[in-house]
């Protein structure tokens, strides 16, 4: 084991399940399905900033689920001047998450990693996702079988970066957190959140990034160079 590591716990959207791509195909369906006539890629390029807008306010409890669903369906639309009804966007919301999981797309190298990994780590999974969803994300992409432990959110009552649930999903998976180190995109959520709880961390991205005292890793298959 590298550096006493013996758990290694994934964040599961923008580090191993491509979400951006996903979405993107889920609105090009659920728009043409419902006759919404908009530029996807200008609708795309606003949506994804108000996404993870609401995404860390739903972090940091200041929208509940329905508030963060209709929310940045209603934002993105009105940022390109285009008019939806309510009922309308509350139907999309709903098509979104139907369909969102019929796409799934991972991240270059994601079996790979997976598969070496396994055969020295134990690997789990720590999301702020809605349960329901990670669940048929992770079982459409034939990646659930690789995971012991899986927490989510919702299970738990807090998100990450709220310490409570990196100490539950180390409970679940009986590991302490000096053996244990977190794969996440999200410096705030993932990487801070873990190292508050005394775990290491690596921050996955695909952009340019200068992080102080965390170490970085551009493509999956890098984490055989520190694991």
């Amino acid at each position: 084991m590298n550096n006493g590591i013996k758990h290694v716990f994934f964040d599961l959207d923008h580090t191993l399940w491509d979400f951006d791509k996903n979405s993107g195909l889920t609105f090009e369906k659920i728009f043409k399905l419902n006759k919404i006539d908009v530029n996807l890629s200008e609708f795309l390029e606003v949506y994804e900033p108000i996404n993870l807008r609401y995404w860390k306010m739903y972090r940091e409890e200041r929208v509940s689920k329905t508030d963060l669903r209709y929310g940045r369906l209603k934002d993105a639309f009105d940022s390109i001047n285009v008019s939806v009804e309510d009922d309308m966007i509350n139907h999309l919301s709903v098509a979104y998450i139907d369909y969102l999981t019929t796409f799934n797309h991972l991240f270059d190298g994601t079996f790979e990693i997976l598969e070496y990994l396994q055969l020295k780590y134990h690997l789990h999974i720590i999301t702020n996702g809605f349960e329901e969803a990670q669940e048929r994300k992770m079982t459409n992409s034939n990646i659930r079988s690789y995971f012991k432990t899986v927490t989510n959110s919702e299970m738990v009552g807090v998100k990450k970066p709220n310490p409570k649930i990196f100490n539950f999903a180390l409970n679940q998976a009986n590991a302490n957190s000096h053996e244990s180190i977190m794969i996440g995109d999200s410096l705030e959520a993932d990487i801070e959140g873990a190292k508050h709880v005394g775990m290491s961390a690596i921050l996955f991205t695909q952009k340019s990034q200068d992080v102080h005292q965390t170490k970085v890793i551009n493509h999956l298959k890098e984490l055989k160079n520190h694991l």
